[in-house]
């Protein structure tokens, strides 16, 4: 059955009369609800709430929004209102760890992701040719202290000119800068292992290995100024013994950094991410 249907997340403070307002509208537009999820924080007093539905091909999208919009200042939300079916544009970054990124190229390639890759971007040339064999452009910006800014500037005019909707940061060894976070806030992710900040630097899980560590995770967060500790999105964590060298679990932690982004990418542009302050309401 084809759907012409359509995503709508809000934000607000909490009081009564919500859903009951929201699924009235719908019902009087002729939407069929496909799907509802609702979450109402005690601690911030602020309601949340992620609704899929069906439109009716004589109600127009822009009738729609009017509708919501004037819902949306009686109750002080925050609203976005999205098409379901548009597949959202993404913008790779990469350094020379390359498993994120082939294990997102494979899972959009197979539609197990409903996106597009516009562009990888990376300071290395190391996989330009896997993004040719996956027919994506690859764009090599290299990086120092000399021509970060310029850098950067080239990424932004990269973004906006291939209307990219999520950056994702698939092992990008470089600090943006905080110019950079405030342009990409909320649409940009990152991925990194939960060894911080324990283990800093360069080969984590060989320190990490020194100190015979028993459990390896990953953690996907949304980009903020602050380095590593943005919104979390997602975390997963695999259990390790003493009989697994350094190779292994740096194995073991790329399986788990490559299924956290995923798993983080996948919530986002299936609209599944509210922010909370300084945490995320997830959806499932």
């Amino acid at each position: 059955m084809q759907h012409n249907d359509y995503i709508l997340t809000l934000s607000c403070p909490d009081r009564t009369g919500i859903v009951y307002r929201v699924s009235g509208l719908l019902f009087e537009l002729g939407c069929n609800i496909l799907d509802s999820q609702q979450f109402g924080d005690d601690e911030t007093g602020r309601f949340f709430l992620r609704v899929h539905f069906d439109l009716p091909p004589a109600t127009s999208a822009d009738a729609l929004r009017a509708r919501f919009d004037v819902l949306a200042r009686d109750f002080g939300m925050d609203m976005q209102l999205h098409d379901a079916r548009r597949k959202e544009r993404l913008l790779i970054m990469v350094s020379k760890q390359g498993h994120c990124l082939n294990d997102l190229l494979f899972r959009v390639k197979s539609g197990q992701l409903h996106a597009e890759i516009a562009a990888i971007v990376s300071n290395h040339n190391d996989y330009a040719g896997l993004a040719a064999s996956y027919g994506v452009p690859f764009h090599h910006l290299p990086v120092s202290g000399d021509n970060k800014a310029e850098q950067e500037r080239q990424v932004l005019e990269l973004v906006d000119r291939e209307g990219v909707d999520l950056v994702v940061l698939a092992r990008y060894m470089q600090i943006l800068s905080s110019d950079m976070c405030r342009a990409l806030s909320g649409r940009a992710i990152n991925i990194h292992h939960s060894f911080l900040p324990s283990f800093k630097g360069a080969r984590p899980y060989h320190q990490a290995h020194q100190r015979g560590v028993k459990i390896i995770g990953a953690t996907a967060h949304y980009v903020t100024a602050d380095l590593d500790e943005g919104p979390i999105i997602e975390q997963d964590i695999e259990r390790v013994d003493h009989t697994m060298t350094a190779q292994d679990l740096t194995q073991v932690g790329s399986d788990v950094e490559s299924l956290v982004l995923s798993r983080a990418v996948r919530s986002h542009i299936e609209h599944r991410i509210l922010l909370n302050g300084a945490r995320t309401v997830v959806f499932r």
